[in-house]
């Protein structure tokens, strides 16, 4: 079968990543960044008060949801960024903020590429004829210049990601929205990616076909109920089962 819209998983799919949110050398760098804008903190304090703010704010999303079948809420770290400096009186605005998180993006980032033939893949499903999407579990001031930055930005017809929405997959309110917004039809749609429970179990949940790939990043499990399941990365045999008629 041909489907006419193939959404994807983004990291752990496409994108090989490593980060480390934990390292020393990121909340050094941190502290120093936040220091020279006013915000002094040493690194642990500011380490515990990133971390703080993350609990904080997922429990008040989780609770706001609590009644919604399936929901996973999605913060948006710019907040995060922003509340450490008025923690510290410092009249910070969303510009900031973004800057804090472009910042420790950089900083935590270890490693960054494309798996072998993901471009070739996208560019394959192009020339049939066929509309790309990604839906992501992701921070739009994270992401967004990573697309940029790795030349993927172009190859979809839309980007959807969590932090925008305020869910995340597998809430099958993120899947809809999508569905919703780019009139897609859910028995002409395939959902790609490595991680069983997020995208396998969730696109199944609102009827959309599925391929799921393990990448090293990939969540401990068996292999996912998929229509199509790979047990290594291989984004060929990914572009043969999307693009064969």
């Amino acid at each position: 079968m041909l489907w006419r819209d193939c959404i994807f998983d983004l990291y752990g799919t496409l994108v090989d990543i490593r980060t480390d949110e934990r390292s020393p050398r990121l909340w050094d760098a941190m502290a120093g960044w936040y220091g020279a804008r006013g915000a002094d903190y040493a690194p642990r304090a500011l380490e515990d008060g990133y971390f703080r703010l993350v609990r904080q704010l997922e429990r008040e999303a989780a609770e706001a949801d609590r009644d919604i079948p399936g929901a996973c809420p999605e913060i948006r770290l710019e907040q995060i960024f922003l509340r450490l400096f008025r923690e510290k009186g410092v009249p910070a605005g969303p510009d900031l903020a973004v800057a804090a998180g472009e910042h420790f993006r950089r900083c935590s980032l270890e490693r960054l590429c494309l798996y072998e033939g993901a471009k070739e893949l996208l560019e394959a499903l192009r020339a049939n004829g066929q509309r790309v999407w990604l839906l992501s579990n992701a921070q739009r001031i994270f992401t967004v210049p990573e697309l940029d930055h790795l030349g993927l930005t172009p190859y979809f017809d839309g980007i959807c990601l969590s932090s925008d929405y305020g869910v995340k997959k597998p809430d099958p309110r993120f899947f809809r929205r999508l569905l919703a917004e780019r009139a897609i039809r859910p028995e002409e749609a395939v959902m790609v990616g490595n991680d069983g429970a997020c995208d396998i179990l969730g696109a199944r949940a609102v009827g959309l076909a599925t391929v799921y790939v393990r990448s090293e990043i990939s969540p401990r499990e068996p292999l996912p109920p998929a229509d199509y399941a790979l047990d290594r990365m291989d984004l060929a045999w990914v572009r043969e089962i999307l693009t064969r008629r």
